[in-house]
This record gives C-alpha cells, structure tokens and sequence, in this order.
C-alpha cells in the first residue's frame, strides 16, 4: 500500500502557498487538515474573508515563455499547479501578463479547496504548530502564513526558530474607478505593441512640468510614520513610489512611470512622453483600475491630493487607497534545510514568502514545490534538488544561500549565466542571452522533472 494513503498534514495559511501546497497533497491522496483565521479577523492588509487573496495587486506578471516568470510559470503547470488553473479561469486582459479578477479567483480557489473531500477547513488562529499536529493527529506541518503571519504564530516562530530579525515592509497600491476618470486625456496601449484595437493598459502621460509638479508634491506630502519599535526595510523592487520620489526626482521616471514603448498613436511625431502612469484592470468589468507601481506610504488624504494631480485624475474615486503593512520572512540558510524543513523540528515545513521569495507566483511556487517534497517522504523517498538552472531550483538556491536575506522575484539574475559567443551573438546581446538561458531552463526542467515522475 502506498504510504500516502496514511498520511495526514496540517497546513496553516489559506494564502497562495497554503492552498497550493494544500490542493496538491490531496490530488495525491493526502488528507489535509487547512487552518485559515481570516474569517474570524482580518489582518490591515486584508478585505476579503475567501482564501488567496491577492493583496497588493492582481498581477502575476508575464506569461512570456522567455521571461523569467514565464519560465516559473511554465514549470508550475508542469507540476499541476492548482493556484495558475484558478488564475487562467479568472484572468482579466492584461497583454503579456497573467493578471486576475482578484474576488473570483480567490472564490475559485476557495471553492475547490472546500469542496475536496480530503480537505479538513478549521477556521481558527494558529499559535503553536506543534500541539495543533498533536491537536488534529497530524504526522507534518506545512507553515504557509504569508508576510502577515499572526501575532500568536509569529511568537512562536520567533521564539523557538528565527529570533528576532523576522520582517521587512512592502506596501499596497490604491485602486481607482473606472468612472470617476477622465478618459479624453489618457489612452490604452501596451507597452512596445503597436495599438490595433487598443490595449489592455490605460496610460496617462505628463509633460515634463506636470511631472516635476507631481514628484515634488509627493516628495512634500504627509507620510504614515513607523511605530517607534518598528524598522522599516523596504522590498527594493516594490519600493513605494513616494519613496522613490524621495530618491531623486527621476527615480519614479525609470520606473514605474518610465514612457519607453508607450508613444500614444495621437502622436504622429512619435515621440515619448516625459512619464506615464500605467493603469491596469482590476476586474473584468473594467469598472476599476490599479495604480501600476504606485505603492505608498502617503496618508489617505494626501493620496487623494497628489494622485489627483495626474491628468485624467482630477475628480477621481478611490475604491481602496493604498497602505504599507509588516511582512514576515525567515532566514532560510540558517534555520531550513533545502527541502524548506525546519532544522530543528524536521516534521515542520515552510512555504510561501515566510521562506524569503516574493511575490504571488514565487509563494505559490514554493508551496508546491514543498508539497511536492513532502509527498516524496511520505512515500518512502529522499528530498531531491531542483537545477539551479530551473526557476524554482534558482529561487530555492537563492534563498538557501544568500548570506543577508532579502526576499527576491524570480528573475534572471538567479540563474547561471551564459557564454556567448561571437558566431551566436546576432543582434540584441541581452535578448539573446536571456533566449539562451530561457531554453536552457526549460530543457533542463524537462529533462529533470520527466524522471521523477
């Protein structure tokens, strides 16, 4: 008989990793015992009781096969990724990218978790992982609480596991309503793509006055200060724009609001705007937008004040306005093993952005890939080693080698490099490297992955 129809896991945290880690043991045969305390409380980033949430925007990013994320992505599905099936069902037009209806993909995956027969749903805090195994006769526990992990659980952690280095700060976006915008002064188009039948991103574009206006408003505005205990250590590719601002006022420019590829077809000089503000639909409806990169810190008045100023903006509605909120992360390299166990209580998983990943689809990623590792020991098996050159072997190599952590998206940064030589070497440098290490990936994961199974 196969082991796995004995055992039982206990997976705390509905959140992205949960519900992958938790769907994937069941496909297996594993009973599952899912806590989730968010519809009993909502933490300051939450708004909605459902499982999943996707809280700070409601992009996957690209689904490019030669992108970095594109890659993931690919190697997710490749392993039956519960949390992409629920994306690709709920997906809102958004060029390149996978981005969802963010209430029906998160009741999507609500849905299925509830009504799989070996998933337990308890609705209830966590505190002490072990004595809730001990609690719900459980032989593993996968921890997947996400960046907001609760005060109790957070406690626990830092006492028995991490010590007290166990946070950064991100910050949220705010979302606006379609209606309350001016349409006559911005325009769809996706970036580098010529407009057809107009694109799925809406732009609004500054002058380079405008601009300068803008930076120095933001640079002026009231900022939610920190707590006196807290540090704030800020994700540094999801720097708040404000923060930005406060860098040097062409930061945001080559950023989030950088206008290459995004020339309005009204131009027939053809020439770039100075900035542009990205817009992105937050539901298929089309009946609200997010803000592109405009994470903050600005309080809720002067959001409106400022973000009022980009033109389109000047009577706009907010549905939500945008915050900063704690997120947890371990220091992997010291305290897990490279199957993301604990080194001091093995039965004891870590998955999601708790390990040091970021990002929707890299917390997925690693709720699966512990999953599948524990699959493999309950059936008898030793953890195995993704390729580094494989996206999630990358991720996984990164956070269990990095000597200072800090969280990281999948990018190509993490994967070995490669040669080019001259007689290869045919236009872009930079393109044909990433094509180069993009294959290479895909072969190597192929090549792995048909082994195992």
């Amino acid at each position: 008989m196969n082991n796995s129809s004995k055992a039982r896991v206990l997976v705390i945290g509905a959140g992205l990793a949960g519900s992958e880690a938790a769907m994937f043991l069941a496909k297996n045969g594993i009973s599952v015992v899912l806590i989730e305390g968010k519809s009993l409380k909502l933490n300051p980033a939450q708004k909605i009781p459902s499982f999943a949430e996707l809280v700070c925007t409601n992009s996957l990013k690209s689904m490019d096969p030669k992108s970095a994320h594109g890659i993931l992505k690919m190697e997710m599905k490749s392993m039956g990724s519960y949390v992409l099936e629920c994306a690709d069902k709920t997906a809102v037009p958004a060029g390149d990218a996978l981005a969802v209806d963010r209430e029906l993909f998160s009741q999507e995956i609500t849905k299925h978790l509830k009504a799989n027969p070996l998933v337990q749903i308890v609705e209830r805090e966590a505190q002490d992982p072990l004595k809730l195994k001990e609690e719900f006769h459980c032989d593993y526990v996968i921890v997947a609480t996400g960046p907001l992990t609760s005060k109790p659980l957070e406690d626990w952690i830092t006492k028995e596991i991490s010590g007290d280095d166990f946070y950064f700060y991100d910050a949220i976006a705010p979302v606006v309503d379609a209606d309350s915008l001016d349409l006559t002064k911005m325009y769809f188009k996706d970036r580098h793509k010529p407009q057809t039948e107009g694109g799925d991103y809406l732009n609004s574009a500054m002058t380079k006055e405008q601009y300068t206006a803008f930076i120095d408003e933001m640079v002026k505005a009231e900022k939610v200060a920190p707590k006196e205990f807290e540090d704030w250590k800020f994700f540094e590719s999801c720097l708040p724009i404000d923060m930005m601002a406060e860098r040097g006022p062409d930061t945001a420019r080559f950023s989030c609001m950088k206008p290459v590829g995004l020339v309005p077809d009204a131009d027939v000089e053809g020439k770039w705007p100075y900035a542009v503000v990205q817009l992105r639909k937050e539901n298929l409806l089309g009946s609200a937008y997010n803000l592109v990169g405009f994470q903050t810190r600005l309080t809720y008045k002067e959001q409106v004040r400022v973000f009022r100023m980009i033109p389109g903006f000047e009577e706009a509605t907010f549905i939500h306005l945008g915050s900063c909120h704690r997120n947890s992360f371990l220091n992997a390299r010291k305290l897990l093993d490279f199957d993301l166990k604990s080194k001091k209580f093995p039965e004891v998983y870590f998955a999601g952005q708790i390990t040091g990943v970021e990002g929707y689809t890299e917390s997925a990623s690693m709720g699966l890939y512990v999953a599948f590792q524990l699959l493999r020991r309950i059936n008898g098996q030793e953890p195995v080693r993704f390729p580094v050159e494989t996206a999630i072997g990358a991720l996984v190599n990164y956070i269990m080698t990095i000597e200072k952590p800090c969280p990281s998206n999948i990018n190509f940064g993490l994967l070995p490099a490669v040669e080019l030589t001259k007689e290869q070497y045919k236009g872009d440098r930079k393109k044909a490297k990433k094509d180069m290490v993009s294959k290479r990936s895909q072969d190597v994961f192929q090549s792995f992955f048909s082994e195992l199974v």
